[in-house]
């Protein structure tokens, strides 16, 4: 828990009593739903209960002011049951769950560029999957901000409601490239077949990039190693080596015009040799796919799970102080007339600076148009929704 915790939870408190009990959202078949409260001061979570109205929820939140607030992406019979066995699971939104500290070759301490490339990679998901080649429809999808390092989608289709946890990792393993023989798509007009084509050219840009010294050969060596080690430990992938001295191996194999024009020309060819052809064809899978293919488990498991809890469009989120925030699906497109900026319509508070005592080395900060570049040691007056982004994410202290 963030130290000085107390003035924030004080503020969250404010911002449950200012809402008036006809503007909460709530989920779809309210009653059927259980709901999960995280309080202040590292309390044991609050689970197994269930609101029969927004009134009851409303008059909860006045009470208790959470520190973060969760219902559960499964619809039951009876929610407040304390054992899962005994609720009557009915079925389950498909959710997915997209965190931006799990990307690649992207820092959690440059926040505004790691919440820039996650919401291009959003897009990316919907764009690219979900509903070209699974065919949801933007009328069953709820498009939010989680409130702090991601984005969630929820697809409230009846036909993918009752849709076990197998049926569900399917899906996640295609949007992964689990079990795709990449070469064989190249030449077939589908999805992965654009997405293997794309991704040879920018795996081999990337590639290029490794030949001359400076800081982006450090960056994208560092990009490409976190991708090869994730795919490593994909099911039924082998390599012989993950290490950076391969991908640099590989790299000077990729300057040759020949090998690349054979490689385009006929995928199958083993054009870097028994050890680098593989790892290049790993890369252009970890390349072509969404952040869920090098997010791991944290991300997956949302989607996986059918009895899984998610945040409450509406609620603060206790590690930044911004708000879950529901906007339309086609502002998640970062190149859009009017793209969702959640550092700025996400932030809720506009109280009366604050001075803060920094203690993170080489960060980068937004809320609203504040941008900071900090230190540790640094001592700076900031706003009220700085001053709590910081704290509550353990950047910063309240100065006394």
């Amino acid at each position: 828990m963030a130290e000085g915790w107390s003035r924030f939870a004080l503020r969250f408190s404010d911002y449950y009593d200012s809402l008036p009990v006809e503007s909460i959202w709530v989920p779809p078949r309210l009653r059927n739903r259980e709901w999960m409260f995280i309080p202040w001061g590292g309390a044991p979570p609050i689970r197994h209960t269930s609101f029969p109205d927004k009134t009851a929820l409303h008059t909860f939140l006045r009470n208790r002011s959470p520190h973060s607030c969760f219902h559960s992406t499964a619809y039951y019979q009876e929610p407040s049951r304390r054992k899962m066995v005994e609720k009557g699971w009915l079925g389950a939104d498909l959710i997915f769950d997209l965190d931006g500290d799990h990307l690649p070759g992207v820092s959690d301490n440059d926040f505004p560029l790691m919440m820039e490339t996650i919401q291009g990679q959003a897009w990316r998901l919907w764009n690219e999957f979900l509903e070209p080649e699974f065919g949801f429809k933007e009328e069953h999808v709820q498009t939010t901000f989680s409130g702090h390092r991601g984005f969630h989608i929820h697809i409230r289709d009846p036909k993918s409601m009752h849709l076990d946890s197998n049926a569900r990792r399917e899906i996640v393993n295609y949007i992964r490239g689990e079990g795709i023989d990449i070469q064989s798509t190249i030449h077939a007009k589908s999805g992965w077949g654009n997405r293997a084509l794309d991704g040879i050219d920018s795996t081999l840009e990337k590639l290029s990039k490794l030949s001359s010294p400076g800081k982006e050969k450090a960056s994208t060596s560092k990009e490409l190693h976190n991708i090869l080690t994730t795919r490593a430990n994909s099911p039924n992938v082998s390599l012989r080596s993950t290490s950076i001295s391969s991908i640099l191996e590989l790299s000077e194999l990729a300057q040759s015009p020949d090998r690349i024009d054979r490689l385009k020309d006929n995928p199958e060819l083993m054009v870097f040799g028994e050890k680098c052809t593989p790892i290049f064809w790993e890369l252009v899978k970890g390349d072509s796919s969404v952040v869920m293919g090098t997010a791991g488990e944290t991300d997956e498991v949302v989607t996986v799970d059918t009895k899984r809890v998610i945040r409450w469009v509406g609620s603060l989120h206790g590690k930044s102080g911004m708000r879950v925030t529901e906007f339309p699906l086609s502002r998640l497109d970062p190149d859009c007339s009017n793209p969702f900026d959640p550092l700025s319509e996400a932030v809720v508070f506009r109280g009366e600076s604050l001075r803060v005592n920094v203690v993170v080395d080489d960060a980068v900060a937004r809320i609203n148009d504040e941008s900071l570049e900090i230190n540790a040691g640094d001592q700076i007056e900031v706003s009220e929704s700085m001053a709590m982004f910081l704290c509550l994410k353990g950047w910063a202290n309240l100065s006394s």
